[in-house]
């Protein structure tokens, strides 16, 4: 996963994403497995890398990704806020834990390898600074804003996994809740907490901290507390 040029080509045999015969760069075939959820091969899996990241700072500008944008992701020193040292390992933590993959991807995958040339691609210059990555471990209260602007904050951060509100039309899997309409729930789930808190705490801890469910967290960066708190009006929580 370290050297520039690993793979040369990838048959369409073996790339099954790629409509086509003969060879296959391993950059297209990477760009086709980060745009497709069957990356991983989990049935309740809907997730694509695509899902959670960017692959531009135009295309960051139209949607509130959970993930930070992967323009330059290749030559960053770390991953995840410090987390993950090497890119593989970074790989591998999204695919394991958010798309269900049940065996991290080794690193002569023919995936692993394609990804890895599609990433460089993204990649322009030979380094690139870190992101700034700061997960809310201690969840309070956030003051509530414009609701007109939390309308815009669920259409670019919420609707493609959760779709339309209170009917769900369009969500990506069955099992993304309808919102707001799964606050019902949360007075006998969590019965000593106020819904916002609950909502709150799934935004920024997303599956982590005992919360379950499958969703990535939002951290500071990929969401503002000044957008929370709109979005919270605009759901009524």
């Amino acid at each position: 996963m370290r050297a520039r040029g690993v793979v040369g080509a990838v048959v369409c045999a073996v790339a099954g994403w790629v409509a086509g015969c003969g060879p296959t760069p391993a950059e297209e075939y990477g760009e086709a497995l980060f745009r497709d959820s069957r990356l991983s091969t989990s049935q309740y899996n809907a997730f694509s890398c695509a899902t959670c990241h960017a692959t531009s700072s135009e295309q960051a500008r139209d949607k509130l990704y959970t993930g930070l944008s992967l323009e330059g992701v290749a030559s960053r020193p770390h991953w995840w806020g410090g987390y993950e040292v090497t890119l593989l390992d970074a790989v591998n933590f999204c695919y394991t834990t958010f798309m269900r993959g049940t065996e991290p991807l080794e690193a002569e995958d023919p995936k692993s390898r394609a990804l890895y040339e599609y990433m460089v691609s993204l990649s322009p210059r030979p380094e690139a600074p870190a992101q700034s990555f700061t997960l809310v471990r201690d969840i309070t209260d956030v003051p509530r804003g414009d609701a007109r602007r939390g309308a815009e904050v669920y259409r670019a951060a919420c609707q493609d996994c959760h779709g339309e509100v209170r009917t769900g039309e369009g969500r990506l899997t069955a099992l993304a809740p309808v919102l707001p309409d799964v606050a019902h729930e949360y007075h006998q789930l969590f019965p000593n907490s106020p819904p916002g808190l609950v909502f709150i705490e799934k935004v920024r801890h997303g599956r982590f901290f005992g919360v379950g469910g499958n969703m990535p967290p939002y951290s500071r960066e990929a969401l503002s507390d000044e957008d929370l708190g709109a979005l919270l009006a605009w759901l009524g929580l």
